[in-house]
């Protein structure tokens, strides 16, 4: 597939996604949400795709959403009024589908972030799985400095990621977080002195997930994901349902075999999907 606001290789069993609107900071356009969305779900359901690491190529990992274009997302304000907002809300639920297929993938994600990511990245982030920066990164949930409640998906994970306090005190005032503060919060799991650095290392962490069994990987996302969503005893239940039919695999004996005798194990691909989009 060829893109025009992405780049993306495979290699090792390992996806790079990377933003490439690096003359317009990344900055997010419909191309990019139309892409975005096609590509995580492509991605999940190819079987040679076990971790995927999402970067921004250029000064900055992504400067959000693309203002210039930003009246054709509000919508046209002629006609009906309650059919101008339906197909606003229609159109902002297409935006969080982007991102959502970030979250839903049953792949690992790693969000190797450098410079800003601003506004619409911190949704995008926020939905990943992982999160690594260099030491020059910057966050900020942008949208209340443009008079917008954020609403493709921080506030409605990041609660998950940060102190509700802290979350409140960003988002109500659109302040600069450094990567060393995100980092002493938990939002992001390293920091790296550079982009290089911290692209290697996001790639390392991939590299261990794709040498793990996938169906483990996948089970182990999609477990904690319903975990997040549902309470205890949901999540219980949940997890005792998926063991019961996945336990009964070959990976389970091929990995104590290889933890028996210090070997590493190699595991089946899954299942090619029969709808991939």
């Amino acid at each position: 597939m060829a893109y025009k606001t992405l780049e993306v290789t495979i290699e090792n069993n390992i996806a790079h996604v990377a933003m490439n609107r690096p003359d317009k900071l990344n900055a997010m356009n419909g191309t990019f949400f139309a892409e975005l969305g096609k590509t995580f779900k492509a991605l999940d359901a190819d079987p040679a795709v076990r971790a995927i690491v999402l970067s921004g190529n250029g000064k900055h990992f992504t400067a959000g959403l693309d203002l210039k274009e930003s009246a054709s997302v509000m919508g046209a304000a002629e006609g009906d009024p309650a059919r101008v907002r339906d197909k606003l809300r229609r159109h902002i639920l297409w935006l969080q589908d982007s991102f959502n297929a970030v979250d839903n993938c049953r792949i690992p994600v790693i969000a190797a972030i450098h410079g800003a990511c601003v506004g619409g990245g911190i949704d995008l982030i926020a939905a990943c799985d992982i999160r690594i920066a260099s030491s020059d990164a910057w966050f900020s949930i942008q949208e209340i400095n443009v008079a917008i409640v954020a609403d493709l998906g921080t506030l409605q994970r990041a609660p998950y990621l940060l102190p509700l306090g802290i979350l409140k005190e960003l988002a109500y005032t659109g302040r600069k977080m450094p990567a060393s503060e995100a980092k002493g919060l938990g939002f992001v799991n390293h920091v790296h002195d550079d982009k290089d650095m911290t692209l290697k290392a996001a790639f390392d962490i991939a590299g261990q997930i794709a040498g793990k069994s996938p169906l483990a990987v996948s089970g182990t996302k999609a477990v904690l994901n319903h975990a997040r969503d549902h309470t205890v005893a949901d999540g219980l239940d949940y997890v005792a349902t998926w063991n019961s039919g996945m336990l009964l695999g070959e990976d389970l004996m091929k990995a104590a075999s290889a933890a028996l005798t210090r070997q590493h194990a190699e595991f089946a691909p899954l299942h090619e999907s029969d709808d991939p989009a």
